[in-house]
C-alpha cells in the first residue's frame, strides 16, 4: 500500500507545498539586507542646510567639505585651512571627481565662495552645495 501512495505522489506531483522554510529564508535575506545594507552617515559637525525647492542627483566619487556656522571649514573631520585644502585637493586631483559643499545656512556667503574658489582653482569643475530640499 505504501508503495502505491509513493508512485501516486510521483506520478502526479506533491499535493501541498510546505511554505515554512520558505518564510524562514525570506526573513534571514531581510535581516541579512538590513545589517549589510550601507547608511549614509551625518558627520558629527552640527550644519543646519539651507532649504531650496529644487533638487538633483549627485554623483558618487565625491569629496565633502564642510563648513560650520562659525565659518570653520571641515574636510573629513578635521579643521583645515584655505592653503591645507588647496593642497590636498592638489594632491588628491585625480581621485577627486566632485566637491560637495556642506555649508551651514548662517555660515557667510563669502567663506563658500572661497572654498569654491579653491575648488575652481585646482581645476575641479563640478562643485556642489547642499541644500534640504522643501515641498511648495
Amino acid at each position: 500500500m505504501k508503495f502505491r501512495k509513493y508512485l501516486l505522489k510521483e506520478e502526479f506531483g506533491l499535493k501541498g507545498l510546505d511554505i515554512a522554510p520558505l518564510i524562514d529564508i525570506v526573513f534571514i535575506l531581510i535581516v541579512f539586507f538590513m545589517l549589510t545594507s550601507s547608511f549614509i552617515v551625518q558627520p558629527g559637525i552640527k550644519v543646519e542646510l539651507p532649504q531650496t525647492v529644487t533638487q538633483s542627483i549627485l554623483r558618487s566619487g565625491r569629496l565633502n567639505i564642510i563648513i560650520s556656522s562659525e565659518d570653520v571649514a571641515y574636510l573629513n573631520g578635521k579643521v583645515v585651512t584655505n592653503k591645507e585644502l588647496e593642497d590636498f585637493l592638489n594632491k588628491n586631483k585625480a581621485k577627486v571627481k566632485s566637491v560637495f559643499i556642506k555649508a551651514d545656512k548662517n555660515s557667510s556667503l563669502g567663506r563658500v565662495v572661497e572654498i569654491w574658489d579653491i575648488c575652481r582653482k585646482v581645476g575641479l569643475s563640478y562643485v556642489n552645495i547642499a541644500t534640504t530640499y522643501v515641498k511648495e
